[in-house]
């Protein structure tokens, strides 16, 4: 079974306060594109979760892949004899902020859920996910959002599906130096789903990065030449919004050296949703 791995972007993002645990308070919009990873699996009964490639640098029980499939692995005894071999073909960008490792690890849970048969419900597998990272939710649940929380609570809706430019500098963004940034704005006034929406968008992560990273800052810069520009996340990858794929691939042939990316559509059904309903 091949599953996708799809990429989000961040339509807009808000922070409304930081929490005496150290989360932040924050509003955002979750859109996926048709665009990510995929991910290959065997169905073995050896109980044993083989990973056939590895991502440099990323020791096994560190990799969210194999930390989803334990995780679900070890959720009911009943199912610990199932075991599988799991394959990642990666194209996301890592530390792009489009989601890749928080996507990776809901296509496993998903995918190892239908693959052993063990019945659990979205919300369920939702649940899990959230132990391994805020976006893992989303990406289970598999439908656009309005997230607040520190993520976690979500009410669906359906933005625009438009195409979008998605760029990457050379440079990897470290979240952490983001969100401990005194300079992070902290205090943007929660507003409902409909104001926002009806609303310039943006994102205050941006300035903190921009700061930073000067490339980030450049690429914006160069990008808003040809349509409204911003980050998603915390990045590193940066977006714009056009009308059709013909426009967006048009700039795309323009993009500066050492920039790397792609062009997508929005879709508010998750491709992993799309493909597994296939398989049901």
């Amino acid at each position: 079974m091949i599953l996708p791995s799809p990429a989000k972007l961040n339509l807009f993002l808000y922070i409304n306060a930081k929490r005496a645990d150290g989360y932040h308070e924050l509003q955002t919009l979750f859109q996926f594109l048709d665009f990510g990873d995929e991910i290959e699996f065997e169905l073995t009964n050896t109980g044993e979760i083989e990973l056939l490639n590895q991502i440099d640098g990323v020791p096994t029980e560190q990799n969210l892949i194999y930390k989803a499939a334990k995780l679900l692995q070890n959720h009911t005894a009943y199912h610990s004899s199932f075991g599988a071999k799991i394959k990642l073909t990666k194209r996301l960008p890592m530390g792009g902020g489009v989601g890749g490792g928080s996507s990776n690890a809901a296509t496993v849970l998903v995918g190892l859920n239908h693959l052993w048969k063990m019945g659990l419900s979205l919300s369920e597998l939702a649940q899990l996910g959230l132990t391994l990272g805020a976006d893992v939710p989303i990406f289970v649940q598999g439908r656009s959002a309005f997230a607040e929380g520190v993520g976690e609570k979500l009410t669906f809706c359906e933005p625009k599906e438009k195409w979008y430019l998605v760029l990457k500098p050379e440079v990897h963004i470290s979240t952490a130096v983001v969100f401990n940034d005194p300079n992070l704005p902290r205090n943007t006034p929660k507003l409902s789903l409909d104001q926002l929406l009806s609303r310039k968008w943006g994102n205050d992560c941006e300035k903190v990065v921009k700061d930073h990273y000067s490339e980030v800052e450049d690429l914006i810069q160069w990008l808003v030449q040809y349509a409204p520009a911003r980050l998603t996340g915390t990045g590193a990858c940066v977006f714009a919004e056009f009308d059709n794929k013909e426009e967006a691939q048009n700039v795309f042939s323009l993009k500066p050296s050492g920039v790397s990316g792609f062009v997508a559509q929005g879709c508010n059904i998750s491709s992993l949703h799309q493909t597994l309903h296939l398989f049901s």
